[in-house]
């Protein structure tokens, strides 16, 4: 068996790369920068998912696709690179006849009253997450029409990056961890779902090692939703210090925006820092007997490796 990782060297890819390889497995990692992964099992390939010709010579072979690319958070980068590259890796899943799994957010669900579950209607109130919907039914379209075998692992936000390109990560954790004042966005006593990346990368492996899997939507495993006070609370606990945050407001982001085009990314997003953001795993939890690691525990592992204090 080949797994071949379309978008290596990004959060979930990493992750998903280090169960494979404690596994064994083979793997074929794809990209258009070399990744610094090396294994007995591992090879790298550089292609452009936006041409069609290179990511079919990268992925012959394959048993499992996974596509776990990251592109610029710009809605117009969206809007014309998404469609292509889903477009793409459903025409080379066709003619490779593997598997495919393909990670995903929330966004296509918009502003939802009540848990987030994979039967969750789409219903997006922002460009992004309109390109999100577009995307996810272009592959499930196929699915339906039996024409390849293929998943959709969707997470809400993560923590836990090595790349610090999650909020969490970058606003609360890494701040405490400095014995600073954490920065939330949004209504802190809103509540909130955060996976663990690790939690993710093996929710991947196990979708990839289990046929009976595709041709559905999974919610990958994650602990309930608890407040951003809660969250912080539990952060600092873990660090040591005072749970002290300023809250940054959507016309806060807009004028930081102004100068710095990913924040400004983030502002379409704000309704799911405003309202109740609610992910429901239980489908997943249920079907693999997996428990997500709990805030507490993820907290203490980052500040015991990747966030220690300082």
């Amino acid at each position: 068996m080949m797994h071949t990782i379309l978008g290596a060297g990004g959060t979930v890819a990493n992750v998903l790369t280090r169960e494979l390889i404690n596994a064994n497995q083979t793997v074929r990692l794809v990209s258009r920068k070399p990744v610094n992964i090396t294994g007995k099992n591992v090879t790298w390939q550089k292609a452009d998912l936006l041409n069609y010709d290179e990511v079919l010579a990268a992925a012959q072979g394959s048993t499992v696709i996974y596509l776990v690319a990251g592109i610029v958070y710009d809605a117009v980068i969206w809007q014309a690179q998404w469609p292509v590259i889903m477009q793409n890796v459903i025409n080379v899943t066709k003619a490779t006849g593997a598997r495919l799994i393909f990670f995903d957010n929330v966004y296509m669900y918009g502003l939802v009253d009540g848990p987030m579950t994979e039967d969750t209607p789409y219903n997006p109130c922002s460009k992004k997450g309109q390109v999100r919907a577009g995307i996810a039914n272009m592959l499930m379209d196929e699915v339906k029409a039996g024409t390849i075998r293929a998943s959709i692992a969707r997470a809400p936000d993560f923590y836990g990056t090595d790349s610090l390109n999650s909020f969490v990560d970058m606003m609360v954790i890494t701040k405490y961890a400095a014995k600073q004042t954490a920065q939330w966005i949004g209504n802190p006593n809103k509540k909130h779902n955060f996976i663990y990346i690790p939690d993710a990368g093996k929710a991947m492996f196990l979708l990839g090692q289990n046929p009976d899997s595709d041709n559905q939507v999974w919610h990958m495993p994650t602990p309930p939703a608890i407040t951003g006070k809660e969250f912080m609370t539990i952060a600092a606990r873990v660090y040591g210090v005072k749970p002290k945050f300023f809250v940054l407001r959507k016309y806060m982001l807009w004028l930081i925006g102004l100068f710095q085009k990913v924040v400004m990314g983030t502002v379409e997003m704000y309704y799911q820092y405003d309202h109740d953001y609610i992910f429901d795993s239980s489908k997943f939890e249920r079907a693999f007997n997996f428990k997500p690691t709990s805030y507490e525990q993820g907290l203490k592992e980052l500040s015991e490796t990747l966030y220690k204090a300082k």
